[in-house]
C-alpha cells in the first residue's frame, strides 16, 4: 500500500464514491491545493486538500463553485462535478478540508502556448464559459480573495512596499519603479467602470491560464474549464486580459533575457478570434473597446505585484533565487509596455472579429 493510500484512504471513504478504492496517488502540477487521483474498481476521482491559508472561507468558496457548476450542468455544459460527502456536504470539513470531483476522462492540459490553434480553442472555451454564465447573478458570488483585481488597491500596496523598502532593494530596480509610478492614471478604468455600471458585473474565473482548460485528448477541442477556486464577481476584462498576459508572450514569465520577451500580436489575434466569437452576443460595446486595455491592465498589475513582493522580501510568491520576483516584474513590464504601444492594432483586431 502506497504512502498516499495509507494517509488519505480514510478521507476518501468519507465521500460518496462508487466502488472500492484501489489506489490514491499525487496528480497534476498545481501549487495551491494538494491534488490526488483516487481510483476505485468502478471509476476515477480527483480529491484535493484545500489550501485554507490562501482561501480562508471554504464555505463561500464551495458555494461559489457549486452555484456555477450547477448552473452550467443544468444547461448541458461539461464542467466539474462536485461529489458530496456521505454527510451530504460539498466538502469534508475539519482542521484539514477536502473535496472530490469526478475525474474527466480522455483529456489533456497544456502548460504553455505552443500552437495558435490550441490558444484559439482556449479563447473559445473561456469565451463560452463567460457566455454561458452571462445570465448568472454575479452579485451572489463571494470574493474568495478580497479585491483580487482591484488594480488601484494593488498600486496602493505597491507604494506602501516602496515606502517601507524593508530590504533596501529599491535602489536595484529604479527603472521598474519609475515605470509603474508613471502609469498611475491608467490603473483605475476597470474598477471605475464596474462602480458606475458602464462595465457589467460578471462571473469571472480570474485564473484563465491555458492549463486551466481540459482539452479533448483526440481533437484538442476544449472540454471543460477547471480550477474554479477564484470564481468571483468581476469584469470580463480580467479574464480576457489574464489569458493574453499568460499566453501571448514569447517567453516564460521568469525569463531573464528581456530580448526574448515580447508581446505576440498574432497570438493575441488567435485568442481574440476564439474568445470574441464566443461572446459576440453578450459583450457590450464598452467591454469590446476595453479588451486591449484589459490585457495591459492584468499584465501591469501582475508586474507591480511581483515588484512589491520583491521590495517586501519575497513574502508572497514562491521564489527560487534572490531576484526571482524582480525578473518576473521585468517581463511583465516589458509586455505591458509593448501592449500599450499596440493598442490601436489590438483594437482593430477586436473590432474586425466583432463586426
Amino acid at each position: 500500500m502506497s504512502e498516499y493510500m495509507q494517509q488519505y484512504k480514510n478521507v476518501a471513504e468519507q465521500f460518496c464514491l462508487l466502488g472500492n478504492i484501489l489506489s490514491i496517488e499525487p496528480y497534476g502540477e498545481g501549487h495551491i491545493n494538494l491534488t490526488l487521483l483516487v481510483t476505485t474498481d468502478e471509476k476515477r476521482y480527483i480529491m484535493q486538500k484545500m489550501n485554507t491559508r490562501v482561501f480562508n472561507d471554504p464555505d463561500s468558496l464551495m458555494a461559489n463553485i457549486c452555484g456555477v457548476t450547477q448552473h452550467l450542468t443544468a444547461r448541458g455544459i461539461e464542467t466539474l462535478n462536485v461529489i458530496p460527502t456521505k454527510a451530504g456536504e460539498s466538502y469534508l470539513k475539519g482542521d484539514e478540508c477536502y473535496r472530490v470531483y469526478d475525474f474527466i476522462e480522455n483529456t489533456v492540459t497544456y502548460q504553455k502556448v505552443t500552437d495558435k490553434e490550441v490558444f484559439k480553442n482556449s479563447g473559445k472555451a473561456f469565451g463560452e464559459f463567460q457566455n454561458y454564465l452571462a445570465e448568472f447573478d454575479a452579485s451572489k458570488l463571494t470574493e474568495t480573495i478580497k479585491r483580487f483585481h482591484d488594480t488601484p488597491k494593488r498600486f496602493a500596496d505597491f507604494k506602501a512596499a516602496l515606502t517601507a523598502d524593508v530590504c533596501d532593494r529599491a535602489k536595484t530596480c529604479q527603472a521598474e519603479i519609475d515605470f509603474i509610478l508613471s502609469h498611475e492614471n491608467t490603473y483605475g478604468i476597470a474598477m471605475a467602470g464596474l462602480a458606475d455600471g458602464s462595465l457589467p458585473l460578471r462571473v469571472t474565473h480570474n485564473d484563465t491560464k491555458l492549463n486551466n482548460i481540459l482539452m479533448d485528448a483526440e481533437t484538442n477541442k476544449a472540454r471543460a474549464v477547471i480550477d474554479l477556486d477564484t470564481i468571483m464577481p468581476g469584469s470580463m476584462l480580467f479574464d480576457f486580459g489574464d489569458s493574453i498576459r499568460f499566453g501571448a508572450s514569447t517567453a516564460a514569465e521568469d525569463e531573464k533575457d528581456l530580448d526574448k520577451v515580447h508581446f505576440d500580436i498574432d497570438l493575441f489575434k488567435a485568442y481574440a478570434e476564439g474568445y470574441c466569437a464566443a461572446v459576440k452576443d453578450s459583450i457590450t460595446a464598452r467591454e469590446a473597446e476595453l479588451l486591449p486595455y484589459g490585457s495591459y491592465l492584468m499584465t501591469i498589475e501582475c508586474g507591480m505585484r511581483f515588484l512589491a513582493d520583491y521590495l517586501s522580501g519575497d513574502t508572497y510568491f514562491a521564489t527560487k533565487y534572490t531576484d526571482h520576483n524582480l525578473v518576473r516584474a521585468r517581463t511583465q513590464i516589458r509586455l505591458a509596455s509593448e501592449m500599450e504601444a499596440s493598442f490601436q492594432a489590438m483594437s482593430e483586431i477586436v473590432a474586425n472579429i466583432l463586426k
